[in-house]
């Protein structure tokens, strides 16, 4: 028998399996492709930075929490205020991934300065409501008994979100109020009825639904001269976009939605 038969038998036994290897290989390779983005984004992980607006707190609170769970070895790090304060710490400089404001006019103006990354994406719209104290004792049923003499109403100042839809709602009812003070974010609107220091204060529909039974809800039918819709994006000096990006995937998904829709908000 010729000698070489069994080396050149072995030689192409090895080949063929280095052959089928190669094409398994292949073949997982355009199965993990075609699941790249789970698996990228089982392997997410740092720490987001997210601003959000005062009125965003308890919806984006839970926001957080979910996205620590649906991504192991993630940390969201909120910060919350008015949606203007926070458009200006980000223009001077402030560490942030994620802005997401009450209103599109601060988004504009960092977007304009060249301070968010791509555009921004609308998630949310609020409607103001009326927050009284439980008892109501200045007995409010309408926008226009806030502009009754003797009413302690409080409302946010203009330059925040909801002091400028405040300001739409007068103009366009044709009623002028005189708060007792103006406040830098709703919920220290709101904290100030809770307290009892004030009779009424002009806030969102979802901070009287998230202050429960410490506060009672007055509708009134101008609110919807002035719905808020609310963007989110990118802050142009983030250091983790893929987070970032993810982050905005979930507000603006569908676990995004039902939450923010429990919370009372509508959507754009």
């Amino acid at each position: 028998m010729n000698p070489r038969k069994p080396r050149l038998a072995a030689l192409l036994t090895v080949a063929a399996l280095t052959v089928s290897l190669a094409a398994c290989a292949q073949s997982t390779s355009a199965g993990r492709a075609g699941g790249a983005s789970a698996d990228t984004a089982g392997q997410l992980s740092g720490t987001v930075t997210v601003f959000a607006a005062a009125s965003l707190k308890a919806s984006f609170t839970t926001l957080a929490e979910e996205f620590e769970r649906k991504y192991p070895g993630t940390k969201v790090i909120l910060s919350f205020a008015g949606s203007s304060d926070l458009a200006t710490q980000i223009s001077q400089g402030a560490p942030a991934d994620v802005y997401a404001s009450a209103d599109t006019t601060n988004m504009t103006k960092l977007a304009d300065a060249g301070l968010v990354d791509g555009p921004a994406t609308n998630f949310a719209t609020n409607v103001l409501q009326i927050a009284v104290p439980p008892s109501n004792p200045a007995s409010i049923s309408s926008f226009a008994d806030l502009a009754r003499p003797g009413v302690k109403v409080v409302v946010c100042a203009s330059q925040v979100p909801c002091g400028a839809a405040a300001d739409s709602v007068e103009k366009a009812a044709g009623v002028t109020l005189a708060p007792v003070s103006e406040e830098s974010s709703v919920t220290d609107v709101l904290g100030k009825v809770i307290s009892g220091e004030a009779d009424a204060g002009l806030v969102y529909v979802t901070d009287v639904k998230a202050a429960g039974n410490k506060a009672r809800g007055i509708p009134f039918a101008e609110a919807g001269m002035a719905v808020n819709t609310y963007p989110i994006a990118t802050v142009g000096s983030s250091r983790n976009t893929e987070l970032a990006a993810a982050f905005i995937a979930m507000v603006s998904g569908a676990d995004g939605r039902k939450i923010l829709a429990d919370a009372g908000f509508g959507m754009p």
